[in-house]
């Protein structure tokens, strides 16, 4: 037989191990099998760290490079452990991470350097992208009889609800012309000879390799959040599902990955769907009001990868 095998892994193997135990009946079992889990540490991050470190090579960023970033990155998580609290001291940190005393608190003096410091959110222009073509092929007031995105002018005429209007139903706060020419560039829209902006595309896709890395790192940095999440038996168990198969014949995945891509547009555009009837999605933050109830963030993805079958993981 051309396939070999099949499964479906269900929040991942150790994840799913945990789903029917509480948190101490995890925790009791990882005191008693300390070294064990040490060992499947080690090999979950070596697995991890493979395609990064193999990314890192090609693009000429070395070891040094990558160790200097992953002290900066255990200072910022440790104290990302204490907001709220009292500022912990240098000696506190360097107890928790095993870095220095001296090198945590110049980790800590350039983090908080204006030159230095993280800009607030990189990804401001390309989410307003996306949520703004989203809400666009989502939202029934923006699509035809037929459930296809309609061409819209900037402000709206007759039952044309206008661009404005899309943005205002996104949760974008941006100028329309602002969002307009950063969909153009990206060829996501197109403008008509009526002066009606057409979408090309059911999806914002980024075209620029920095634009590529910010969303990189945000969707597989919540995948990981997702796994630990599971992995320490925190609730609500979060989906966290793949499928596998083994040993399918080239020719048949050649005509099957087009129909995966379809439905996997499909499926998030109907969760799209889902989440603004009735304006239940929203990206705004909560703001100042004490009487408006606090908002969450989601995230829900779907990925594709395939390479020949001697190729594991």
């Amino acid at each position: 037989m051309e396939l070999q095998f099949s499964y479906l892994a269900l929040c991942g193997i150790l994840s799913h191990s945990l789903m029917g135990q509480g948190a101490g009946s995890a925790d009791r079992q990882a005191c008693d099998g300390r070294a064990g889990m040490e060992s499947d540490i080690e090999h979950m991050l070596r697995r991890l760290l493979r395609p990064l470190v193999a990314y890192l090579m090609r693009r000429g960023l070395g070891y040094i490079a990558f160790r200097d970033l992953l002290k900066r990155v255990y200072v910022d998580e440790a104290l990302r452990g204490h907001e709220g609290d009292e500022a912990p001291t240098d000696s506190q940190i360097s107890v928790v991470t095993g870095i220095n005393r001296r090198e945590v608190k110049r980790l800590r003096e350039i983090a908080t350097h204006p030159d230095t410091a993280e800009p607030r959110d990189r990804m401001a222009g390309v989410n307003a992208a996306a949520r703004v073509v989203g809400t666009w092929v989502s939202a029934a007031a923006f699509r035809g009889p037929d459930g296809a995105p309609l061409p819209l002018t900037t402000r709206g005429e007759g039952d044309d609800p206008g661009f404005d209007a899309l943005l205002r139903a996104a949760k974008v706060d941006v100028r329309a012309r602002t969002v307009i020419e950063e969909l153009e560039r990206a060829g996501v829209v197109e403008r008509l000879a009526d002066d009606r902006l057409r979408l090309l595309r059911t999806a914002f896709t980024p075209t620029e390799p920095r634009e590529k890395l910010l969303f990189l790192g945000a969707n597989v940095g919540d995948h990981m959040r997702s796994a630990f999440h599971n992995l320490a038996g925190e609730t609500p168990v979060f989906i966290e599902r793949a499928l596998f198969h083994n040993g399918i014949g080239a020719s048949r995945l050649n005509a099957a990955r087009p129909v995966l891509s379809d439905m996997a547009d499909r499926l998030l555009r109907q969760c799209n769907e889902q989440l603004l009837e009735g304006n239940l999605a929203s990206t705004d933050a909560a703001g100042g009001d004490p009487e408006r109830e606090a908002l969450r963030r989601l995230r829900l993805g779907v990925y594709y990868y395939e390479t020949d079958a001697d190729d594991r993981p």
